[in-house]
């Protein structure tokens, strides 16, 4: 039987509406695709972004603190270098009893710009015993602040006298003193620089921490808390700090450059 013009349209209106649904359905399942790849890489970015946080909090101050991890290997002078031994002090450490069981207090000036510092000697006393006889010999004079962090982290880090964060005074010493159970640091504390999982890989390097930070404990633990800045804080970071990093990241050579113009305890 030879279709009529209504069947012929009926039957182009037909394929007309088949070729809709296809098209709707292919249309569809590939949203239906692109939604899951979008969640896919949504979710895979949003647990890369948590990783790197972790990571950061506990990799940051591994290095003491951070990356490039200071290693007490290199010093001013090659003839007193000394290798960090990861249980025991390492080379010519200053005695303990320099400390005197007691709080010492003095002056760091960063760029001219005074710091009031309090150090405890009964709380830390290898720590400070160490500090003193650095600044008592000049050790500390013009060397630089190389470090500055300020990306959830706020700390200023110094005393290493080649600049590169791996110097140091040609011996290391532990153990870790004075370190908050709580992974807390207040803003103006002084502490000690290590390696990460090294307690006796102490030196020269120190960081001021100028915002309250939770520093994460590795497996030998915190960070020794040398003592504290009692004054002068605000304006290390209206003039220092507040300028952030010269590269334009969290983490690098201070935007200032920076250095020890004078230090002095009693």
């Amino acid at each position: 039987m030879v279709p009529n013009k209504k069947q012929e349209r009926e039957a182009r209106e037909a394929r007309v509406r088949v070729r809709a649904f296809q098209a709707r359905r292919s249309v569809n399942a590939h949203q239906v695709k692109r939604r899951r790849r979008d969640n896919l890489i949504a979710g895979v970015s949003v647990a890369v972004v948590v990783a790197l946080a972790v990571g950061a909090q506990v990799l940051f101050f591994t290095g003491g603190p951070g990356s490039p991890a200071p290693s007490v290997a290199d010093t001013a002078s090659p003839s007193a270098s000394a290798a960090p031994s990861d249980s025991a002090n390492s080379g010519e450490v200053p005695p303990s009893t320099l400390a005197e069981d007691r709080t010492w207090t003095g002056t760091l000036a960063l760029n001219g710009i005074p710091l009031e510092i309090e150090l405890d000697g009964a709380l830390a006393p290898q720590a400070v015993s160490s500090t003193i006889n650095l600044i008592t010999t000049g050790f500390y004079q013009d060397v630089t602040c190389h470090r500055l962090t300020d990306g959830g982290f706020f700390v200023l880090q110094c005393g290493d006298p080649t600049g590169t964060g791996s110097g140091g005074p040609g011996y290391s010493y532990g153990p870790i003193e004075n370190a908050p159970a709580d992974d807390v640091y207040p803003a103006g504390t002084l502490a000690m620089a290590r390696q990460g999982g090294n307690a006796y890989s102490m030196g020269s390097q120190f960081f001021i921490v100028y915002d309250d930070t939770t520093i994460p404990a590795d497996a030998v633990g915190g960070y020794t808390v040398l003592g504290r800045v009692t004054d002068g804080l605000d304006e290390i970071k209206a003039q220092i700090t507040a300028a952030g990093v010269a590269d334009g990241s969290s983490d690098g050579t201070p935007q200032v450059p920076t250095s020890i113009t004078q230090v002095s305890v009693q």
